[in-house]
Order: structure tokens, then C-alpha cells, then sequence
């Protein structure tokens, strides 16, 4: 026969093994920037963006957007705190096979030379053989649409889609983080918003994290899972709203009664924003 204290040994149930918890793609630990003039474009700003998150950041003219989402790339480093991309340097997650492309507010293509070699750019520069590059490129290309362009010069190109050639050539070297400052800003209302609905598919599609710049209430709605309000002088984050929807949305969301009230949130946040 057991006895008691045997038998409470025997009941104990197997130890469950830790939750895996994914790294941040980034973080911004108390980061600032000034640059050389003495200007303050940033003050001390913390900030963690989660893997697979599409994250907006919006402003008025001059808050900081631009050089927070510079600070995210490594094109600049911050003059005070620090970045980690998935809790190590940017150089050490580079040389593991991270990637992290950009995407600016001009396509920036070069006009000598076909979409496929536009395109293929990033990875000539990382000494790709061409076989494999040129199946990447294709595989690109065919991902914006833009599979039946590929011998055609940015001359002969819709701004549209030399915006979609341009983040063809972001997604070529298959990112881990897609960081885009803009990239419709210039455009129509019909083709962004198209743009827009491919790029939330994509993105969701992929699970890419994406971090987003734009001037756009309407854009940041649609687009985001969450969305970072910033003010100005020096920039800093004013508020976060959550876009608790699903994703990839419909275009009936643009229709929405729920849509409409996330406008309306978002832009009362921004006049306050604007006003601090």
C-alpha cells in the first residue's frame, strides 16, 4: 500500500517547460538625438516594436518621424541611450542574416537601368550569384504586380509603380524589418489607397514588422496594429492607439462606422499633439 506522502509525490504534475517570449524587432531605450547645429530633434524616447506588428508613426511637420525612423535603420545613431534590434547590436544581427530594408519617400531607381537591375541592386552589392539573384528579382517583381515590367526603364513607369519597384527592391533580400518613410505620400488618393491595400496584404501575409511614416489619419488607420502619436520640439511620443481589427483588412473597413471612430480618435490626438 502508497503511503500519503508517496502519493503526493506520485500527483505531482511535470514541470511545464518556459513560454517561449520572442524578442522586440526593436527597441529604442531611451534614445535621443541632437544633431550638430544643436538642434533637438529627439528627446529621451522609449519604444518596443513587437515581431509581425505594423507600426505608424504620425505627427505634425518637424516632430521627429523621420530621424526616429532613421535611429531604426542605423543610418544615424542617437546621441544619447541606445537601439537593439532583437536584444543585440545592429552589426551582430546583421552578420546572423537579419534584414533590415528601407523604403524612402522617393523611388530613388536608377534611370539607366531596367526594373529587373534596379531591383537586383541590393543584391549585386552583396555578391549574390546572378542565377540566384535574378529568380529573387522575379519572385519580386511578381509580388508588387510588376512581373510583366521587368525590361522596362522607370521612365516608362506610373509613380505608382515605381514606388512599387521601389519596395520590390526592399523586400529582394526578404527583410526581417521593413522600415518606410512616406513611400505614398506623393501619390494619387486612388492609387495610394490601392497601394495601401496591397502593401497591409503583404505585410500580413509575410508577418513582416513594419514600422511606417506618414502625414496620412486615414493611411494610419488602415494600415496599423498600433500607431504612435508624436509632438514636436523636441519629438517625443505623445500617445499610442490600438487598432484592434483584423488584418489583412477589407476595403469595407475604409466604410466602417469603427473606421470613422478610429479617425476621429486619432485626429483629436494629433490636435492635442500638435498643441503640446
Amino acid at each position: 500500500m502508497t503511503s500519503p506522502s508517496e502519493a503526493t509525490v506520485l500527483a505531482l504534475p511535470e514541470p511545464r517547460p518556459p513560454v517561449a517570449v520572442a524578442a522586440p524587432a526593436v527597441e529604442v531605450l531611451s534614445a535621443e538625438k541632437i544633431f550638430p547645429d544643436g538642434t533637438r530633434a529627439l528627446a529621451p524616447i522609449s519604444l518596443a516594436i513587437d515581431q509581425g506588428e505594423f507600426v505608424t508613426l504620425i505627427g505634425p511637420s518637424g516632430c521627429g518621424k523621420s530621424t526616429l525612423l532613421n535611429l531604426m535603420s542605423n543610418l544615424l545613431e542617437p546621441s544619447d541611450g541606445r537601439l537593439l534590434w532583437w536584444r543585440a547590436g545592429y552589426g551582430d544581427v546583421v552578420s546572423r542574416g537579419r534584414q533590415v530594408a528601407f523604403v524612402f519617400q522617393d523611388p530613388t531607381l536608377m534611370p539607366w537601368a531596367r526594373l529587373a537591375a534596379n531591383v537586383r541592386l541590393p543584391l549585386d552589392l552583396a555578391g549574390v550569384p546572378r542565377a540566384a539573384a535574378n529568380a529573387r528579382v522575379t519572385a519580386a517583381l511578381a509580388r508588387v504586380g510588376l512581373g510583366d515590367f521587368a525590361h522596362h526603364y522607370p521612365r516608362q513607369l506610373s509613380g505608382g509603380m515605381k514606388m512599387r519597384a521601389s519596395i520590390a527592391r526592399s523586400l529582394v533580400i526578404d527583410p526581417d524589418l521593413l522600415l518606410m518613410d512616406e513611400p505614398f505620400g506623393a501619390l494619387d488618393e486612388f492609387t495610394r489607397n490601392r497601394l495601401d491595400d496591397e502593401l497591409v496584404k503583404l505585410c500580413f501575409e509575410r508577418k513582416l514588422t513594419t514600422v511606417f511614416v506618414t502625414h496620412s489619419i486615414y493611411e494610419a488607420v488602415f494600415l496599423s496594429s498600433r500607431i504612435i502619436v508624436m509632438a514636436g520640439a523636441p519629438g517625443r511620443i505623445f500617445a499610442t492607439l490600438a487598432i484592434d481589427e483584423v488584418q489583412p483588412r477589407p476595403e469595407s473597413f475604409r466604410n466602417s462606422a469603427r473606421f470613422a471612430e478610429y479617425c476621429r480618435t486619432l485626429s483629436s490626438l494629433l490636435a492635442r499633439a500638435s498643441g503640446a
